[in-house]
Order: structure tokens, then sequence, then C-alpha cells
């Protein structure tokens, strides 16, 4: 069986069809990633007990005459931010290298239960503080479209074995556009669904205002299926929503005519080269399909980047607090006194990205500078949220770039914290409005850079969102 060329829809098959067990294929994917990931630095580590077992547990519902699930079968990665019981979750930071966790994450939890099976973990920036994960305490991922690129940050990992076919499907963690840029990057499906959609029980926080868990896939079926399994109000959760779960695997094949895309003249006002062309012929394609574009506006976009980082930073710095030696994380062997093993535990153990986010952070709530910094931008991120409301009276979806440009190279921006935290200007706006968003990819830039259009609509209209993808990727073929 040709591993990297499986859907959903083909390891269903096969398994009803009896080409294959489920554990075949697992063994089989297992050995695949194995032998692909020296090339992309992809995963960290594989859990091959846990998913021959659960492979056996789908073989035996088959058996039994039983449906194995919606996931039945089907090869999964899971980014090492998203708890794993009994298998290694290392957040990529020399901190948490030997953590094992006592507990599964609700998301992983309901992937085993709806039949899939999870090969290991993927690599990520160190805590998901990066934007082309490079910040890996355990190495960079190389970009399986390019591999002298980066693919994105930082959920890199996860898109990568997608891209890469190493996995059917993966699980990724989205702050200000951790899934998103790297599914454009990649030339995936990312997904980040409304904030308080899904469970964030069992993901390491890192802004938790902020923080979503969110699917990766080769196509738009495929995400909306993962979705639907992991989606829902979950008690150990309160932040998470008790709105009910449709059927987004339905939404796909839905009539989009008739339909308004709003684009926001912000947002395209800079774009230019090879992004730019295929972001227009994007929306050629939507008219063509019936759809109404027109242009819309989200003022103040001009200050999300601003207001993001300095929330994303103060909640960093509140979260990370907890790693000081004294309980799960790593503890410096040179200390000899409580301040220093503070001090050098977290000194040797956070890398340079994180030790200036956690910085950032606590000065924007230090005494004198809350009401400056941190209360301003909470104001402006409810003016960003307006915007979208606003728009959304207007428009039934809007559709932006994902980036400014296509993956970029390997250290190409390390030296330049700013501009790398500008890759993400297309992203953060959704993220502090926590509205449904996804990439889907439109086409290539030179040298077969991959490029993904976003696709944004209301709270808890992801059904919209996937309609809409999945008849865009429909006609694109």
């Amino acid at each position: 069986m040709k591993i990297a060329a499986l859907t959903m829809d083909k390891v269903r098959d096969g398994l009803r069809a009896r080409e294959f067990t489920a554990e075949e294929l697992a063994r089989e994917a297992l050995a695949f990633a194995q032998a692909e990931n020296p090339k992309t630095n992809a995963y960290l580590h594989f859990s091959e007990e846990r998913a021959l077992a659960a492979a056996r547990a789908v073989d035996r519902r088959l058996a039994a005459g039983e449906d194995p699930g919606p996931l039945g079968g089907v090869p999964l990665a899971v980014k090492d931010v998203i708890v794993t019981k009994g298998v290694r979750t290392t957040c990529a930071s020399r901190l948490l290298e030997h953590f094992v966790p006592p507990y599964d994450a609700t998301s992983v939890a309901r992937i085993e239960r709806a039949g899939g099976v999870i090969l290991g973990k993927t690599n990520c920036d160190e805590f998901a503080m990066g934007s082309s994960n490079e910040n890996s305490a355990f190495g960079p991922v190389r970009n399986p479209a390019a591999l002298d690129r980066v693919p994105g940050g930082s959920s890199g990992g996860a898109a990568a074995v997608t891209a890469q076919g190493t996995a059917v499907a993966a699980l990724g963690s989205d702050t200000g556009g951790s899934v998103r840029q790297p599914a454009s990057f990649c030339g995936v499906v990312g997904v980040t669904p409304t904030y308080g959609r899904v469970s964030r029980y069992g993901l390491v926080a890192f802004a938790s205002s902020l923080d979503h868990i969110g699917p990766f896939a080769r196509n738009v079926k495929d995400a909306a299926r993962l979705l639907g399994v992991i989606a829902g109000r979950d008690e150990m959760d309160s932040t998470s929503a008790f709105a009910p779960v449709p059927d987004y695997e339905a939404a796909c094949g839905g009539a989009v005519k008739g339909l308004r895309v709003g684009l926001p003249k912000e947002y395209f006002a800079g774009l230019g080269g090879e992004t730019a062309d295929l972001l227009r012929q994007a929306v050629r394609t939507l008219e063509g399909l019936g759809c109404a574009v027109e242009e819309v506006s989200l003022p103040h976009t001009e200050y999300a980047i601003a207001a993001y980082y300095i929330i994303c930073t103060a909640e960093a710095s509140s979260n990370l607090a907890r790693y000081d030696g004294v309980r799960y994380s790593r503890r410096s062997p040179r200390a000899e006194t409580l301040s220093g093993m503070y001090r050098l535990s977290r000194g040797e153990g956070f890398g340079a990205e994180c030790k200036r986010r956690i910085m950032l952070g606590t000065y924007v709530l230090s005494a004198g500078y809350y009401d400056a910094y941190y209360l301003k931008a909470q104001k402006v991120r409810a003016l960003i949220a307006r915007d979208f409301e606003r728009a959304f009276e207007r428009v039934d979806a809007i559709v932006t770039p994902v980036s400014p440009f296509p993956a970029f190279k390997l250290g190409e921006k390390l030296d330049d914290p700013l501009e790398m935290y500008l890759s993400d200007i297309y992203t953060i706006t959704g993220s502090l409005a926590g509205i449904p968003c996804m990439s889907v990819p439109c086409g290539t830039a030179g040298g077969g850079l991959p490029v993904g259009m976003q696709i944004l609509t209301r709270h808890f209209n992801e059904e919209g969102m996937f309609r809409l993808a999945h008849a865009y990727e429909q006609a694109r073929g």
C-alpha cells in the first residue's frame, strides 16, 4: 500500500475490503515514518506500542462486525505540546525532555475512542513559541516541499508529517496562526476552530486565552472529520463551549452559490508578488462558483501585531512560571541554593525565544505598566473582534492571505525577531477575535513553494467554512 497517498476514506475502504488489517497498516506506517523522518526531523518520538495496541483494538471491532469509528485504523500524529499518557511530551524543550504525562489530553482520548492510531509526537517550536519551527531544542523541522526551507511554526512538525505523507492527518495547536501558517507553507489544510470549540484539557498552556487545538489533513473532508471527532463540550475545560457539534463532513459538498465573500482591504493593500497573484486567482475561482465578492474593512488590523504580542507574552510569562525545577521539570545539577535552582534550571532549560517572551510578558504585567500595555491591548482586541462582527453582518465569509510570502529559508529570519513576528500578520487577527479560520492550498509560487488561502467565518460557523473550502478545493481539482 502507498502510505503517503492514503486518505481517511481509503483507509476505511481498504479495511472493509480486507486489503489489509489495521495492525498491518500501523506497522507499515510506522516503518515508513521512521525511514522518512531523518529528512525532515518532523517526529520527535514514536509511540509504537500504543499505535499497535490501538490498531489491534480496531481489528477486534471489525472482526466482531462492529463499527471501528470514524477514524478507524487511520494513522495520525500529535504535536508534542498535547499530553499523551505514558508517552513523552517534551514541548520541544530541554525542561521537559524526560516528562511522561500520567493522563491523556481530551482530544487524544477522543481520537483513540474514534479508532485513530497515533504513531508519534511531532516537533514544534519550544512551548509553541515561534513562526518557523527553528526554536525546538531538538533541531529545526525541514519543509517536505523544499528541505532548505522552514515548514512554518509552531506546529511545523505536524504540518510536515501530513505533507510528507507519514501521517494521514495530525493535531497541532494554534495561538496566533501556528496551524494555518505551517499549513500554508507545507501545502496542506489546517484548521483553527472557534475558541472553545475543542477542549484545551491536556494542551500545555502558552497563552490560555488564545490557544486552540486544530487538525491538519491533506484534504478538506479529512480535516472536517477529524475536527468533528475532537470537538465538543468537555467538563475538564471550563472554557469549552456548550454549542452542539454539527456534521462537518456533511457540510462538504454543499452549495456555495450566492455566498457573500468579503476581501478586507487592509490585508490586500500591501500584498504583492506571486502570493497576491495566487490569491486573486483563488478569488476568481470563488466568483466562478457563484460567490458574490465584495470589499470589507477591518480598520483595527494595523494594531493587531502589537496587541497580540503584549497579550501572548503576558500570558506566557504567567503560564511558564510553573517550570521552576521544583516539580516535574528539569532541575539544574549545578544549583546549590533555592534561588540558584530557580535561576539555573530556567536559564539552562528555556531557549532564547521562550526567555525573550517571558521577559517581555513580565515587563508588561509589572507594576505601573499593566494599564499602559496589557489592559490597552485587551481593549484593542475587543475592537478587532468588533470589526469582524460588523463585517459578518455583510458577508458570510472572509478570504485573506495566510502569509505575506511562501516558506522562507532556514536561518533567514532568526536574527530578526520582529521580521519573524510579522510573518503572522494575517493570522493574528482571527486568533484575537476567537473566530474559526483555516488555510486551504491555493497554488505554488516559484520553486514549487506552496501558498495557502485563509477562510474566516463567524463564531461557531465551521460548517460554512468547510462548505466554502471544499467547494474551492474541488474547483481547483
